[in-house]
């Protein structure tokens, strides 16, 4: 089934894909390829420090690309980044690698940085340790959100964890002092994953559970801030916090949570990216389990 052009505008659908030799021929080939209306890649090594610099012509070339298609593009930012960390090393190259994916963003036309909500990293969970982590917070993101002037400017979304390691935040509850300690700034958008909200406690595997998640997050937030979705079930049990993704509609979370995920007001205009086992591959089948999910939603 071909989806309506308002379906495609209101939820549009892809995957996490890697760049390959380059943005063009590798990342948007393969995009194109699957059929993604909008997807998410890393410029760099996602499990390094490298800060790698962009080739202008292809940057150029990705950005006319994707627009002219309307294909809505989101970097992820590698998963060493931590800025609750205690160790003032990882600290510092994690506040120099979110501005530089924010810089990158702009130049390739990514309308939003994902980056995880880190951790205070402490065996005893004190907090003291607690506190002067999300100082960190403030400390190295609200210069780099006041360095955003524009309304094409990429937001920076803030993706919180599983709950695992002394998250400094995992359920929607916790989005309330972390947005507070960003002063609710204006490009501060929230990236809602769905295997990491469930492992956290939310009950997605509920009827009317994840609506009521949704409605919760934005009653804390604001409405708008929610920009992006990771679309994945789990393959532990509500509140394992364990970050462990399962295909669409084979873990604890199930179909009908996306559904209501799709039908809510508030992810309305919102893409769903998935980052499930083998959601890349050619003949994966959750990219058009999440089409049928869609057009049910709102048959």
């Amino acid at each position: 089934m071909t989806p309506s052009v308002d379906l495609v505008r209101r939820n549009p659908l892809g995957t996490h894909v890697p760049v390959g030799k380059c943005l063009v021929t590798g990342a948007l080939a393969t995009a194109t390829e699957l059929g993604c209306e909008s997807f998410q890649v890393f410029v760099g090594n996602p499990r390094g420090w490298a800060l790698s610099a962009g080739d202008q012509a292809v940057d150029k070339e990705f950005r006319r690309l994707t627009e002219s298609a309307g294909i809505r593009t989101f970097i992820h930012s590698p998963y060493l980044v931590n800025l609750g960390s205690p160790t003032p090393a990882t600290y510092d190259r994690s506040v120099a690698v979110v501005a530089h994916n924010l810089r990158r963003a702009v130049e390739i036309g990514a309308e939003g940085v994902v980056v995880h909500t880190g951790s205070f990293v402490d065996p005893a969970g004190s907090e003291d340790r607690y506190a002067a982590a999300m100082r960190q917070v403030r400390d190295g993101l609200l210069p780099i959100l006041e360095s955003l002037r524009g309304e094409d400017l990429p937001w920076l979304l803030l993706e919180p964890t599983a709950g695992q390691g002394r998250s400094l935040c995992a359920g929607v509850e916790d989005l309330q002092p972390y947005l507070e300690a960003l002063d609710f700034h204006p490009r501060a958008g929230i990236c809602l994953d769905t295997c990491h909200v469930f492992a956290a406690g939310a009950p997605l595997d509920e009827p009317g559970g994840t609506t009521s998640t949704v409605d919760r997050l934005v009653e804390i937030a604001g409405p708008g801030r929610l920009r992006l979705v990771h679309a994945n079930d789990s393959m532990d049990v509500r509140g394992a916090f364990k970050d462990r993704h399962q295909k669409i509609g084979q873990g604890h979370i199930g179909t009908d949570s996306f559904r209501e995920l799709f039908a809510h007001p508030a992810t309305d205009g919102v893409p769903f990216i998935l980052e499930t086992p083998g959601s890349r591959d050619a003949e994966d089948p959750d990219l058009p389990l999440l089409r049928q999910l869609r057009e049910q939603a709102h048959g």
